[in-house]
């Protein structure tokens, strides 16, 4: 038997009932059910744009972020029909993904104790065929620099083939440097280009960053992940909060934030991001404006390689 709603929110012409928004999800904070359910209703207009169109993976804690959580991609099939969704081709079957196109299915999910959502790096109606590319810097130490170098190290590779680089703290450890994308190459075709730059990077550098998949093996350095480039991969949505304490935002960076003293990648809150949002314009704004193909890039590449 379902929990009563304690309250109604009427967003984007729909009731949405919002059960037990006292319950704390951020122990430390004090951050209740309530708190993300607003959050999300109120950062949709700056979200929606990066994930409308994408199939979801909802990382959920009904427990709150003290006790386990877990990842849910299949829709419920309690889910309201006005939430669409997107039959995805797996192996061995199907599965049915929630699909986000407004403030009221985010209302909805953050509602069902989603604290996360996940996106995919593709579209539903050109699935195999994704729109960015992605480098994840994840450290697996506490030297933070070494992401930035990385991060900074990679927009300047990217820049001598000529293609736009944005970067995205994301409310945890480490960065993504993102590559808007139009869509033209599968998968396998961005991955591959995805690992030439990294190995360009690497060979830079080779005792600070690394391609070793292996952890054991990578004795310190930081590993360039290119490996979410990949069908059905996906990465933390835009504006997500995570489940952390403090409750931070994966949330899009200027270049120039890299170089701030004792900058941290999960430093803006859901406390402090409407307040940056207020001072600073999105530097993620024009994102799509910026797709670009591989074709070109990947011709001076080959004449970057050539020299």
């Amino acid at each position: 038997m379902s929990a009563k709603p304690a309250e109604t929110l009427h967003v984007d012409g729909h009731e949405i009932g919002i059960t037990r928004p006292e319950k704390v999800l951020f122990p430390r904070d004090g951050i209740t059910k309530g708190d993300v359910v607003r959050y999300y209703q109120r950062i949709s207009q700056w979200m929606l744009p990066h994930i409308t169109g994408r199939p979801i993976a909802m990382q959920r804690y009904p427990d709150g972020i003290g006790e386990p959580g877990f990842f849910q991609k299949a829709a419920a099939p309690y889910y309201p029909g006005w939430i669409p969704i997107v039959t995805v081709p797996k192996a061995g079957g199907t599965v049915r993904h929630v699909i986000c196109n407004d403030a009221a299915t985010l209302v909805y999910l953050a509602n069902q104790a989603c604290i996360t959502p996940h996106v995919w790096l593709s579209q539903a109606d050109e699935l195999r065929l994704p729109d960015q590319m992605v480098f994840d810097l994840d450290p697996s130490t506490e030297d933070f620099a070494a992401v930035i170098g990385a991060a900074h190290m990679l927009k300047d590779v990217l820049a001598e083939i000529e293609l736009p680089a944005y970067v995205k703290a994301t409310g945890s450890r480490g960065l993504h440097v993102v590559v808007p994308l139009e869509r033209h190459a599968d998968f396998d075709s961005v991955r591959g280009f995805a690992r030439q730059i990294a190995a360009m990077v690497v060979n830079r550098d080779p005792a600070a960053f690394t391609m070793e998949q292996y952890k054991n093996k990578r004795r310190g350095r930081l590993f360039l992940d290119t490996n979410r480039n990949a069908y059905a991969q996906t990465i933390v949505a835009t504006y997500a909060l995570r489940a952390r304490d403090g409750a931070p935002v994966a949330v899009p960076l200027d270049w120039a934030e890299l170089r701030q003293k004792n900058f941290r990648p999960d430093q803006v809150t859901l406390h402090t991001i409407f307040d940056r949002l207020e001072k600073i314009e999105d530097p993620w704004k024009n994102f799509r404006r910026h797709a670009t193909t591989l074709e070109s890039a990947r011709k001076r590449l080959e004449r970057f390689h050539a020299a």
